[in-house]
């Protein structure tokens, strides 16, 4: 049973999300959280997305509660990372692997958060970021979804996820869309 999806992505990470997160209807249950390499704020995702999607996209507040059926998006500057108590906490403690946000941080967070009931996906990217989160989230017993390296925009994040990750299943953007949707129909 998936209580909650995590998404990480950097270069060419806007094409991906959009062939995946338009797809989802308006009553998917689950909450995702995404962490993309922004440069600098604002990164305009929360407004590119809103017009694109039929469920709520949002960028949160510190402390937020983690909400079903909502996209949430890391701040620019900040880290997302998910509180024992499913609420949201945004750190502007240093950079990991040149970035805040991290996508290892908001994994590994998730990870000691929803254990066994949580899935990451690592999408296309230029850098290893991600990866020591992934193997966080198998280590708890979650799942782990990797774009296939081979069609993404930068092959460095998902090639990293898959060398850590024994568990991880690589997958197509579709199929990665197909899985979610699949989610709502278990």
């Amino acid at each position: 049973m998936t209580a909650a999806v995590v998404i990480g992505a950097s270069a060419g990470a806007v094409q991906a999300l959009s062939d995946i997160l338009p797809r989802l209807p308006a009553e998917f249950p689950l909450p995702i959280l995404v962490v993309v390499h922004v440069p600098s704020a604002p990164s305009g995702l929360t407004q590119l997305f809103s017009a694109k999607c039929a469920v709520a996209v949002v960028e949160p507040d510190d402390k937020e509660q983690i909400r079903p059926g909502t996209v949430y998006f890391a701040p620019p500057g900040y880290h997302l990372l998910v509180e024992p108590d499913a609420s949201i906490s945004l750190s502007s403690d240093e950079p990991v692997l040149f970035s805040r946000p991290s996508i290892d941080v908001l994994f590994e967070s998730a990870a000691d958060a929803f254990g066994a009931e949580l899935l990451g996906i690592v999408l296309t990217g230029a850098n290893e970021d991600g990866s020591r989160g992934a193997l966080a989230i198998e280590a708890a017993g979650g799942q782990i979804l990797v774009e296939d390296p081979a069609t993404a925009y930068a092959a460095a994040m998902p090639t990293a996820a898959l060398a850590r990750c024994a568990t991880a299943r690589t997958l197509s953007l579709d199929a990665i869309a197909d899985h979610l949707l699949g989610l709502v129909e278990r």
